[in-house]
């Protein structure tokens, strides 16, 4: 993965400043109790019901943040759009991925293997070449790639969301937790997004030269027999600390959790696993002094606080 110092100015200048009210719960359908206040990881976090669309839960959902490999939903919904052969057998390719040099993968440049699979390792193991060859083996290369990822963020709403790369690599790859709620919702129409997407893991077998190669889904919610998850990406660069944007059934109803810069490894996933708790119980269990300290100093970063941060609409 790569690595950089933290750049916020830029998006200092975009941040979108929500002040919100505090917490309160009035859903009768979780467990006897008042349910307390959620208390998440993550400095900026949005959960929507997709069958209602309301918001059961906001931390600064408007804030624009870079995304790191989030952004591979939209390659996907992009190359699908496009409508190519799956079973064309491509190249990896990254010449014009400038955000790639120097960043270890075991792909291999010039080897091959299937659009189809391409497209799943890019989803399920994040890996950066198979994003980048689907980029560069689209209809008018790169360039017209990274156009059409931008045209596909307005078509679908997403008005503080901007790409210039197919990866994420890049902290110029930005958006906002409920723009990418908006994401979420639109792969969940795509099959192959819901299925690739969710594989747990896969092996992958490349020909010029022939090697294979095993890889494993980076959200290990997905081998929780617990979880029904429909769709997810993880992601991570310095920037926009650990993601995750995940659509799973909670309570039999489709729930979106974008869940934005956390610290720890795997801190994103304990965030969903929180979310979930707390809508099934209305429980929530407190973050690592930590995680509070990373979230607090995003906030004073974008100018928010921690009062203003919370939002529940049950």
């Amino acid at each position: 993965m790569k690595i950089r110092f933290p750049i916020f100015g830029l998006l200092l200048a975009c941040a979108c400043v929500a002040v919100m009210p505090s917490a309160q719960a009035t859903d009768k359908s979780l467990s006897a109790g008042t349910p307390v206040a959620l208390e998440l990881a993550s400095a900026s976090a949005l959960v929507v019901d997709l069958n209602s669309g309301q918001e059961l839960f906001a931390s600064h959902p408007d804030v624009v943040v870079p995304i790191a490999s989030i952004s591979k939903l939209m390659t996907a919904v992009v190359t699908l759009d496009a409508a190519q052969s799956l079973d064309e057998v491509i190249p990896v390719l990254i010449y014009d991925t400038r955000e790639l040099r120097g960043v270890y993968s075991r792909v291999r440049v010039n080897s091959r293997i299937s659009r189809k699979e391409m497209l799943r390792l890019a989803l399920m193991s994040s890996e950066n070449r198979a994003a980048s060859s689907l980029a560069h083996n689209y209809p008018g290369g790169h360039a017209r790639f990274v156009a059409a990822m931008n045209a596909k963020a307005r078509a679908l709403g997403m008005t503080r969301t901007r790409f210039v790369e197919p990866t994420g690599l890049s902290e110029l790859n930005v958006s906002t937790a409920r723009d990418l709620v908006r994401l979420l919702r639109a792969a969940r129409q795509y099959p192959l997004i819901r299925e690739l997407s969710t594989t747990p893991s896969q092996s992958a077998r490349f020909q010029g030269p022939s090697y294979v190669q095993n890889f494993n889904n980076t959200n290990p919610l997905v081998r929780n027999p617990d979880w029904r998850i429909e769709v997810t990406k993880t992601g991570f660069i310095n920037e926009a600390g650990h993601c995750l944007a995940l659509l799973a059934m909670v309570q039999n109803r489709p729930v979106a959790m974008v869940l934005l810069n956390t610290l720890g490894k795997q801190s994103h996933v304990g965030d969903a696993t929180r979310v979930r708790r707390w809508l099934e119980t209305g429980k929530s269990t407190p973050i690592p002094p930590v995680a509070k300290r990373h979230k607090q100093q995003m906030l004073l970063e974008w100018g928010q606080t921690e009062a203003t941060a919370q939002d529940l609409r049950r």
